[in-house]
């Protein structure tokens, strides 16, 4: 606590420089971080539905998102490619 009050009064953040605005709060980057944490919880929610709600093992499970991710693949090649 001290060592911030002194960080203030003595006005040593002048000497700090700001952050870059690539990584800003706001900015593209930062917000791609969050959506691929966001997804991250997301992956990680339905995996424990699938494990201990609905009752499939964990390699069932990750069968799943396996095939998920193929799939998702194909599409994204197939939509590519028509365009």
């Amino acid at each position: 606590k001290a060592d911030f009050i002194n960080f203030i009064s003595e006005q040593e953040w002048k000497s700090i420089e700001p952050v870059s605005s690539w990584f800003g709060p706001s900015s593209f980057l930062m917000s791609s971080m969050s959506a691929l944490f966001q997804l991250s919880m997301w992956i990680r929610h339905c995996h424990g539905y699938l494990t201990e709600t609905v009752g499939i093992p964990v390699w069932g499970s990750y069968a799943i998102f396996a095939l998920a991710t193929l799939f998702s693949g194909l599409i994204l090649g197939l939509v590519s490619e028509a365009l």
